[in-house]
């Protein structure tokens, strides 16, 4: 990311010929799309990376359906990485049985996809899904710039904020320590979950702020969408397993309204790492032959003119 979109583009293509060039001819012949998942925000239809807001300043429209498209000559699907997990998970992992589900994965930062009858709902923009930027509170600043997001408490970039101003300040010896061991810019969420462990009170109360912001939203989404299914994903989840989810769950089960909450199931996703490339399938499948999803879609009318 730090040599710009070109470098990004000659990267994906260096690997997928890389990938095309060891396999039989058969099965090189039998390809037929290429699958793209990619932070949002993005335009699916046109297949142009808008402006991810953290991948810096240079990503910025970045055509990357249309070039790899060009350059491998077939047909190239972009999609926002968390509808790519929701396919993935879908077809193949936690959400195999569901067709009205959430996906959710904790990470970095917090995403969302939203599944509807089995397909993934886009909204007019394309931007709909982007569920870690439900607002839950009135303050702590998200890395979006917005106010009282989820992902400004439990995303991983947003904890290793306040676990550098904690070491800073000194409220919290452990993570003080471990800023003196790896150099302050290198403390990071895990170090926060570790001084949980090890009894540190300020590493427990940012973890527990950040389970708390989760069981919140949790309710919003199930008393909004209705879903069948909340499917939790990404690195932060894997970790804190049902450290996480459990309080989700007691939440929603104590505050949600009657009819959804004993509908829903709070699960953790199925596929791990691998999500992304599962999802790929999917998405080209659904899209092939569906002119709406190569040529863009038309500019759909506003409110405000």
């Amino acid at each position: 990311m730090a040599h710009g979109p070109a470098a990004i583009v000659d990267a994906c293509e260096a690997a997928l010929c890389e990938v095309r060039s060891q396999v039989g001819a058969e099965i090189r012949d039998a390809i037929v799309g290429i699958g793209i998942s990619s932070p949002g925000p993005l335009d699916p239809w046109s297949g142009v990376v808008v402006q991810p807001p953290n991948l810096g300043p240079d990503f910025v429209n970045v055509p990357i359906g249309s070039e790899l498209s060009c350059r491998l000559g077939l047909p190239a699907f972009l999609e926002r990485d968390t509808n790519v997990a929701a396919l993935g998970e879908m077809a193949f992992g936690a959400a195999r049985d569901c067709a009205d589900f959430l996906y959710l994965t904790v990470s970095t930062g917090v995403g969302g996809a939203i599944v509807i009858d089995g397909r993934i709902l886009h909204g007019p923009d394309g931007t709909a899904g982007e569920l870690g930027h439900m607002p839950v509170s009135m303050e702590g600043v998200c890395g979006c710039g917005g106010v009282g997001h989820l992902e400004a408490f439990l995303g991983g970039a947003a904890m290793a904020r306040y676990a550098r101003a904690a070491a800073a300040e000194g409220s919290s010896p452990f993570l003080a320590a471990r800023a003196v061991q790896k150099g302050s810019a290198a403390v990071e969420a895990r170090d926060i979950a570790e001084g949980e462990d090890a009894g540190d009170l300020a590493c427990h109360a940012i973890m527990e702020r950040g389970r708390r912001a989760f069981a919140v939203a949790c309710v919003g989404f199930v008393d909004a969408l209705n879903p069948t299914r909340i499917v939790v994903g990404g690195a932060i989840s894997d970790a804190q397993g049902d450290r996480l989810l459990g309080p989700a769950r007691a939440e929603v089960a104590a505050t949600a309204f009657k009819t959804p909450r004993s509908r829903v199931q709070i699960v953790r996703a199925e596929l791990g790492a691998d999500v992304g490339l599962a999802g790929g399938h999917p998405l080209v499948i659904a899209r092939l032959g569906d002119p709406a999803w190569r040529g863009g879609r038309a500019n759909p009318p506003s409110a405000n003119g």
